[in-house]
Parts: structure tokens; C-alpha cells; sequence
């Protein structure tokens, strides 16, 4: 229905033009097209405006990278792609009440005016002299949250991984010398539907093949990957930087043992599509690591039908209340926090970088030893965080594990979020009309 009122409301915006041009028979009739649908995702739309928006800034962002430009229609295409993906994730997200309010909004744009040491003022100064509208870019920001939250709650949240399987890695590291290596690679994906066809796979092997091909040729890697690849960092020339070997798949690992820097791999085939690698870079590891840990404790409240996002920070606000008139903080965390720490009075023990997400980690960084922060929320709901003590500590043998565990999970986070994008993807109706004019 959404896309037949736009499509009525185009046509009643063109008859209006005409009209006014006037009925002379010696006027010839020139519609100027205000806008128009390239996109149908469920019940929604995306329009030329749309992509010209988005292509205006991913031209701008490529050039400042020195990333050659691909045709524009191949540039086109590629995002229309990523636009049709994140629109079905944020329909998904609204569908089962994941948002964020604007009060969080604000924060999270304070914070990237603090990364870019300016004033959200100032930021938004800079954007709109930049073309960019700043209502635009805040809704930006709200959807790339949304969508982070989304793939925490969905993907990240359901993996397990077993002591076995991490015993298996570190014996897999020790077999081979290789294993604490770091490889700055950029990397090409040409994805391979679910359940695709042998027609369907055998196109997807001649696009790799073609991008092989253009990279044999001389071609630059940055530009085939904006050209080829389907991969999150496409836009980013492929880049993935630098990544120590039990953060790649075994697939990928077991080539680059062999290959010099420069060189290109072969056409990879794993089950999310072909792959192409290039090895910009390989350093050896196994040097000392020094880690900055921190002792925290929380009070954890989550929201759900029967307890608004509101209603959870209002709660933490009197609790930190109490907390400032020196009511004990175990004690509170026993009798108020939802997690399971709470039967050790909120106490989370260590912590070191990596170990919690993002946004806890974050909050936690800027508080000084028994500083007890505002209401921090995260994907499991709103916290009051305290921090105890930070200290420096080398790599451990319980270390090594724990890192060993964080690898494992990023390696199948990667695998499951690609996996579960283009199910969700498939399972929604598209239409493309790029083609149309």
C-alpha cells in the first residue's frame, strides 16, 4: 500500500506541473522527474533521492580514502545492495521493539564530537557545511545502533563456545609455528545465496573470476573491492588491516602461510561465497602482551513488557542516590540487579578489553577508581557500574584461554552474522527497479 501512494503521490505532484505549464497547444510538454522507487523492501521504499544521498557521500568518502572510483553504475548497485540489507534489518529490529531514544542518540553523538575533539555544535557546523543535514545524519547514527544492538541480540548473544573447543585451538596454535602471526590482508567476498542453485553458484564463481581477472590485470585491489565485493569493508577498498591468525577462518590462514606480501590468492570457496585475499603485510607474534584490567561491579535491571526503558533508569537513578548516602553497594546489588553476579554482591572480578560489549566497556574506561557512573545502557538492559581497581598484568596461561575464547567467538560471530543477514534478506520481499528509467 505504501508504495502505491507514493507512486499516486508522484504522479499527482507530475499532473500538477503539467497544469500549471499551461494548456497550450505551441507549449511543448517537458516533465522534469522529481523522484522516483529504485527499491521495494516489504512495505517500504527506497528512492533515487535515497541513493544519490548515499552515493554523494560514499564518493566523497572513497576519494578521501584515494580508493579509485568504480563505474557508477557498479557503485550504484553495490549500494543499493547495503541500503535493501539494512533496511530489512531495521524493519526487523522495529518489528520486535528494539529502538533508541533520543536521549542515548544525543550521547552517542556527543561521543563522536569528543572523538573529533568538537562540540556537538561544532560537529554539526562541519556537517552541514559538508552538504550533510544534520536530522539526516542523526537518524544515521540511531539506525547503525540499532542495527549493532540487533546483531548483538541476535547473533552474538547465541554463540557458545565449549572448553573443548578451545583446546582444540591452542593445541592448533602450538602445531603450527604460524599461529601467533599477524597478517594485514584486504579481502574480496562474492556471496552465495542460501540454497542457491548450480546456476546460481556458477555465476557467483564467474563474478570472483572476473574480479581475479581486473586484479591479475594490474587492476587496483581498492577499486575491484568497491566493484566486486559484498563484504561489510567493501566501501573501505577490502580493507580488514591488521588481524593475528586465530582471528581469520582456517581457510584463510592455511593460504596466507604460503604467500608473500603482495600477492593474491587464489578463489576461495567457503559457505558464505568465493573469496580473494590479498597480503599486504604478515608480522610475527608471541611478544609479551601487557593488559590494562579492570575489577568492576554492576547493578544490571532489564527492560521488557513490563519494565519500559524509562522506568529502568529511573530505578538506577535512586539506587545511585543511595549508593551517594553510603548504602552498600553489594548489598543493593543482592537484592536489586538481574544478572548473575548479583549473588556476589554485582562483583564481575577482572575484566579485561574485549570482555564486555562495547557500550559497558566504554562507560567503564571513564570512571576512576570507585567512581560509580549515571545509568549506562547495553544490549542486556541498564546498568550502574563501579569500578574498584585497575591493574597491568601479562598474559597468563588463563589469559591465553580467555583470548583464545574472544577469537573463537569473533571468527563465529563474523560466520553467523553474514549467515543470518541473508537469511533475513532472503525471507524479504525485494524489488529492484534500478534499471527502470
Amino acid at each position: 500500500m505504501r508504495a502505491f501512494l507514493y507512486v499516486l503521490s508522484a504522479a499527482l505532484m507530475v499532473s500538477v506541473l503539467l497544469f500549471h505549464r499551461g494548456a497550450g497547444a505551441q507549449q511543448p510538454r517537458q516533465v522534469t522527474v522529481l523522484d522516483r522507487i529504485v527499491a521495494v523492501v516489504n512495505d517500504e521504499v527506497i528512492t533515487r533521492l535515497d541513493l544519490d544521498e548515499r552515493m554523494r557521500i560514499a564518493i566523497k568518502q572513497l576519494r578521501q580514502q584515494g580508493t579509485p572510483l568504480p563505474s557508477r553504475e557498479v557503485l550504484e548497485r553495490q549500494l543499493l545492495e547495503r541500503m535493501v540489507s539494512d533496511r530489512v534489518q531495521l524493519q526487523f529490529a522495529k518489528e520486535t521493539g528494539l529502538r533508541v531514544d533520543d536521549t542515548e542518540l544525543d550521547r552517542a553523538i556527543g561521543r563522536i564530537a569528543d572523538d573529533n575533539k568538537l562540540t556537538p555544535q561544532q560537529l554539526r557546523q562541519v556537517l552541514e557545511r559538508d552538504g550533510v543535514p544534520f536530522a539526516r545524519f542523526r537518524e544515521d547514527i540511531r539506525d547503525e545502533i540499532v542495527i549493532a544492538r540487533l546483531r548483538e541480540r541476535e547473533v552474538n548473544n547465541r554463540i557458545v563456545i565449549t572448553e573443548g573447543e578451545i583446546d582444540n585451538f591452542l593445541n592448533l596454535q602450538r602445531a603450527h609455528e604460524s599461529g601467533n602471526d599477524e597478517y594485514n590482508l584486504s579481502h574480496i567476498l562474492v556471496a552465495v545465496p542460501e540454497n542457491a542453485s548450480p546456476e546460481q553458484i556458477q555465476a557467483r564463481r564467474d563474478r570472483a573470476d572476473q574480479a581475479l581477472a581486473q586484479l591479475k590485470s594490474g587492476a587496483d585491489f581498492r577499486q575491484v573491492a568497491a566493484a566486486f565485493s559484498e563484504a561489510p569493508d567493501a566501501l573501505q577498498g577490502g580493507v580488514m588491516g591488521w588481524r593475528p591468525s586465530s582471528r581469520l577462518p582456517a581457510l584463510f590462514t592455511d593460504r596466507l602461510k604460503t604467500m608473500r606480501p603482495g600477492e593474491l590468492s587464489p578463489i576461495l570457496r567457503s559457505p558464505n561465497g568465493f573469496h580473494i585475499l590479498k597480503l599486504n603485510d604478515r608480522r610475527g607474534g608471541g611478544s609479551p602482551v601487557i593488559v590494562q584490567q579492570t575489577h568492576a561491579r554492576h547493578i544490571l535491571i532489564k527492560t521488557n513488557e513490563l519494565v519500559s526503558e524509562n522506568e529502568a533508569r529511573s530505578r538506577l537513578r535512586n539506587l545511585k542516590e543511595r549508593l551517594e548516602n553510603n548504602t552498600d553497594f553489594g548489598a543493593l546489588a543482592r537484592a536489586h540487579s538481574e544478572d548473575a553476579s548479583a549473588t556476589k554482591g554485582g562483583d564481575l572480578g577482572w575484566l579485561s578489553p574485549g570482555d564486555t560489549v562495547p557500550e559497558f566497556e566504554r562507560a567503564m574506561n571513564a570512571l576512576k577508581p570507585k567512581e560509580i557512573s549515571d545509568p549506562v545502557q547495553s544490549p542486556f538492559g541498564w546498568h550502574l557500574i563501579q569500578v574498584l581497581e585497575r591493574r597491568s598484568e601479562d598474559m597468563s596461561k588463563d589469559r591465553q584461554r580467555l583470548m583464545a575464547r574472544q577469537a573463537l567467538r569473533a571468527r563465529k560471530s563474523d560466520e553467523a552474522y553474514q549467515e543470518w543477514g541473508r537469511q533475513l534478506r532472503d525471507r524479504a520481499y525485494v524489488e529492484l527497479r534500478l534499471e527502470e528509467r
